[in-house]
């Protein structure tokens, strides 16, 4: 955890402090922004915009926070965990949470109507972390905006490839949305590229129409001269700083169609 450049990033929006509250992982967003394992079940912090963090866990698991800064109390019964939070509260007008107001970036709306309430009860004003969020999370560092530049000219070959492959086996007799997938999964682990979630979209005519679209062996529709394709593909390097490149590309094999340009216009 960078508490200097929190801190600054708290003093800069004149919030007076960023509270930190999950239970059951609710909160992914701690964890990343705090540097702590996501392996623990439990833990609330607490970082004011000047002094010392403070900490507050409860008594049958006080080390789980110990990798941090600051001083820390500890609680069993609920009615200890408000009382403690409340004194810990006190001094701060403006308290920062994972909370967007209506819901309205729901990515930030994590912590519980319940706990905000229970913050309000104090007498604080919650602002939403939003910025702050966006601020430590997708603010790319040089060698990840250079690791995502590598991926996309390692992909946009690979799709262009891929087209070609697509050609090839249907002049040659024939393919499968499927086996033109698992090309391009053998293509990433050559380039040193890995996926997240579903495999590459590999979608002929009303299958493009599916969002996430994913063939299987058993189910995969044939590619044949005349075919609309779409590739959806998505991969980073398979390193700590890699950065996801998305790219969605269509094609038609052979000459479009006059109602394939139609569309393709609009």
């Amino acid at each position: 955890m960078d508490l200097a450049r929190i801190q600054s990033a708290l003093a800069q929006r004149g919030f007076d402090a960023w509270l930190f509250y999950d239970h059951h992982h609710r909160d992914p967003i701690a964890y990343r922004v705090l540097g702590l394992s996501e392996e623990m079940p439990v833990s609330r912090r607490w970082i004011p915009a000047q002094g010392t963090p403070k900490k507050l866990v409860r008594r049958v698991e006080p080390e789980h926070l110990d990798s941090l800064p600051g001083t820390k109390e500890t609680y069993s019964a609920w009615r200890e965990l408000g009382d403690q939070l409340g004194v810990m509260l006190a001094p701060f007008g403006s308290v920062a949470m994972q909370y967007s107001p209506n819901n309205l970036i729901f990515y930030v709306g994590l912590v519980d109507a319940g706990t905000v309430e229970m913050v309000r009860s104090f007498g604080h004003e919650i602002v939403s972390s939003g910025d702050l969020v966006a601020y430590f999370e997708a603010a790319l560092s040089d060698e990840q905006i250079r690791a995502h530049f590598r991926a996309r000219d390692k992909i946009d070959t690979i799709t262009a490839e891929a087209f070609e492959e697509v050609g090839r086996r249907v002049r040659d007799g024939g393919a499968t949305e499927y086996d033109i997938q698992q090309w391009i999964m053998q293509a990433f682990v050559r380039e040193g590229l890995t996926t997240a979630g579903d495999k590459p979209v590999v979608a002929v005519n009303e299958h493009s129409s599916i969002p996430h679209y994913a063939p299987t062996a058993e189910h995969s529709a044939a590619i044949r001269n005349g075919d609309f394709v779409l590739l959806d593909i998505w991969a980073k390097e398979n390193t700590p700083e890699g950065v996801f490149y998305d790219i969605t590309w269509t094609t038609c094999v052979g000459q479009p169609s006059a109602r394939q340009r139609e569309i393709f216009a609009i």
